[in-house]
């Protein structure tokens, strides 16, 4: 397979972002701009027709997750001032133990995952993590990696997560059938490597640290926290919103008027605006805070998040230049011809392009597209070749990728150990999902 100059200058624009932020210092939004304009130039591309990629790409990343983002950071907060946070945390660490925390945390996250977008659980899910740490003194990565390892392995293998959804319905395959043949995937993988993988000698030694302004420092007395209960569905009430929204989408017809109600409602931004104003008064009023307090608590989690919103946004706009300067079509040229495993040529067909472009939805759609023809092949199903095909584009995150960006900035981490954690853990869950549809096939 030959490797284009098109691709070849995805790669200087990767080792571009790598000189400006390791070695010159700057920070990530500066550098991602600045490496998104150098590829525009390099690729050929006009001057306007970059602003307007870098434009779009942001629009793009943004337009739903700024409030996931804003929402999440909100109720976070609420979480951690109200001594939520830190109920949920006790109470997991007395019924799990210390030694089962991580157990605790994987089994959360893939309850939540299972219905929730990543970046949607992502938020949801990190305040209890940040506060579980701070409560053990255990490391974050420890006790935060299962968590997010989690939440990657159902959004990587389980519609209705968009990659694999999208795949289902190229591919013409069962919704069920391929959660069905999913979920073991999901659940072997994250127990693989967000457990075991966090307790291995190269994360313990790399350091996350805890962004300022997103935790808290009061420590409550027993007495003083609020209900577990409360605690519990203030933190997963947006969860239950999504869930009921997705068994709705698999039971009712799309114009049903239940089902546009359920879809409201059940949108990742809504469901978490609702749990916002729910905690606000349950966890806030009726405990006898007042709205001023509120709102600080509220405007302290947007500005600590500014830049990570920013990062992420910059991130989006990188991705965007490298997918309009034509790079998804010089990989569909080199890889059509590949002679394989039908499922090993759509994992692979989708990893090069996520490697490549960065965004998972514009791989698993550009993938989906190119290994369509071996569904032909006889003996070949197509649940499989979705999971294939799904867990191929979350294959080696790094610096084209806004996820890459959001895991970075969220647990305090330096380029190079973001690379040591999420391009391993990412490119070792897409190696684990493939095995696994491997073994599948050869049972079925």
């Amino acid at each position: 397979m030959k490797i284009t100059m098109s691709v070849f200058l995805v790669f200087v624009g990767v080792a571009l972002i790598l000189v400006l932020m390791v070695v010159l210092k700057i920070d990530g939004f500066i550098s991602l701009m600045l490496a998104a304009i150098a590829v525009g130039l390099m690729e050929g591309m006009q001057l306007n027709a970059i602003t307007k990629s870098i434009y779009n790409g942001i629009g793009d990343q943004l337009k739903s997750l700024i409030l996931i983002l804003t929402f999440g950071a909100m109720l976070g907060k609420l979480l951690a001032e109200s001594g939520a946070a830190q109920k949920i945390a006790n109470t997991l660490i007395k019924k799990f133990g210390l030694k089962n925390i991580q157990w605790a945390i994987l089994l959360t996250a893939i309850i939540i995952g299972i219905t929730m977008f990543y970046e949607a659980g992502f938020v949801v899910l990190i305040p209890i993590i940040y506060t579980v740490a701070a409560e053990t003194k255990l490391p974050l990565l420890y006790i935060g990696l299962p968590g997010i390892v989690g939440l990657a392995a159902t959004h990587a293998f389980l519609p209705p997560h968009p990659g694999p959804a999208a795949v289902t319905v190229v591919f013409n395959a069962n919704m069920g059938k391929t959660m069905l043949l999913g979920l073991p995937i999901a659940i072997v993988a994250a127990t693989l490597l967000g457990v075991f993988y966090a307790r291995t000698n190269w994360v313990k030694k790399i350091n996350a640290v805890m962004p300022a302004g997103l935790i808290s420092t009061n420590q409550l007395k027993e007495e003083e926290l609020p209900g577990f209960g409360i605690s519990i569905l203030s933190a997963l009430l947006p969860v239950f919103l999504i869930a009921i929204s997705t068994i709705g989408e698999l039971l009712l017809a799309k114009n049903d008027p239940l089902q546009i109600y359920l879809g409201f409602f059940g949108s990742a931004p809504i469901a978490l605006f609702i749990a916002v104003l729910f905690a606000m008064y349950f966890l806030g009023i009726a405990r006898g805070m007042k709205m001023d307090e509120i709102a600080k608590i509220n405007a302290s989690a947007v500005k600590a998040i500014a830049m990570i919103v920013l990062v992420i946004a910059a991130g989006g706009a990188f991705k965007q230049v490298i997918v309009d300067s034509g790079v998804a079509n010089s990989i569909k040229a080199m890889t059509m011809g590949l002679q394989m495993n039908p499922y090993m040529l759509a994992w692979f067909v989708g990893a090069v392009i996520r490697i490549a472009v960065g965004s998972s939805t514009v791989a698993v759609t550009m993938a989906s597209g190119i290994v369509l023809p071996l569904l032909s092949t006889v003996g070949i199903s197509p649940e499989l070749m979705v999971l294939a095909t799904a867990c191929g584009t979350v294959f080696c995150s790094h610096v084209n990728d806004p996820g890459f960006w959001m895991f970075k900035e969220y647990f305090g981490l330096s380029l190079i150990d973001t690379m040591k954690v999420r391009t391993v853990y990412s490119s070792l869950l897409s190696i684990t999902g493939l095995i696994g549809v491997l073994i599948i096939s050869a049972i079925l």
